[in-house]
């Protein structure tokens, strides 16, 4: 008798079955291996989308560079950490304290694009079509995983608006989920009384997309968003 799932060897109960899925499933990292080395191993592993195996390449891979090729990566990475810091205005990652978009007397400041983080900042940057100023607020509202209010950086986008008759629209531009759209409804529901235009950033079918394969949500979001040509 073999345990549901496997094909080979002997799984005749379930303690068998788990010491082998957890044998396929462990680090790379043999015990021959000298300590620096699985260290640095366990170390990379620990960054998101790095598993044992890309860790174990990674590992080999800069024991491989130059010395100065190796010690650059290092010198980055600790003066990135030790000179990055969020915008004291918008809480965009930068190195300077107002960063260089809020400083930038070129922006229209009658926009301003709410984003969970600095990572849709680029995103949105990329485009070279939006010319306003921004809002990140490190997150989004999860009553599941505990997240309120009170745990992103939403206070300050509203003491941000109070007194600022340069403001005429934001945008929120958070994710398209579950959490996004709590996160842009309550937002809204907090400035909408200040009468500042509030808006949402489209939905719908992607660019070059077959309707035949669109679902549901995405088809409704797309006939919410239509505009008259």
């Amino acid at each position: 008798m073999r345990w549901p799932g496997s094909r080979t060897g002997c799984l005749r109960c379930r303690a068998c079955f788990d010491r082998r899925r957890a044998a396929s499933e462990q680090t790379l990292t043999p015990r021959t291996y000298a300590k620096p080395l699985t260290n640095l191993i366990d170390e990379l592993s620990k960054l998101p989308g790095i598993g044992g195996k890309s860790a174990q390449r990674l590992a080999f891979h800069i024991l491989s560079m130059e010395d100065g090729d190796a010690r650059a990566i290092a010198e980055a990475i600790l003066r990135a950490k030790e000179e990055m810091k969020y915008c004291s205005l918008c809480g965009n990652l930068t190195d300077t304290d107002p960063c260089g978009i809020c400083s930038d007397e070129g922006r229209d400041r009658s926009m301003i694009c709410v984003v969970e983080n600095p990572r849709d900042v680029a995103a949105i940057e990329r485009l070279k079509e939006f010319h306003g100023l921004y809002h990140v607020l490190h997150g989004a509202i999860s009553p599941m995983d505990g997240i309120g209010p009170g745990d992103i950086n939403l206070k300050q986008l509203i003491l941000r608006l109070q007194g600022n008759d340069d403001v005429k629209e934001v945008i929120l531009a958070t994710n398209p989920n579950i959490e996004g759209e709590a996160t842009a409804m309550y937002t809204a529901r907090l400035i909408k009384p200040s009468g500042i235009t509030v808006s949402r950033i489209a939905h719908g079918v992607p660019v070059g997309g077959d309707l035949e394969y669109t679902d549901e949500v995405t088809l409704s979001k797309a006939m919410e968003g239509r505009r008259i040509l």
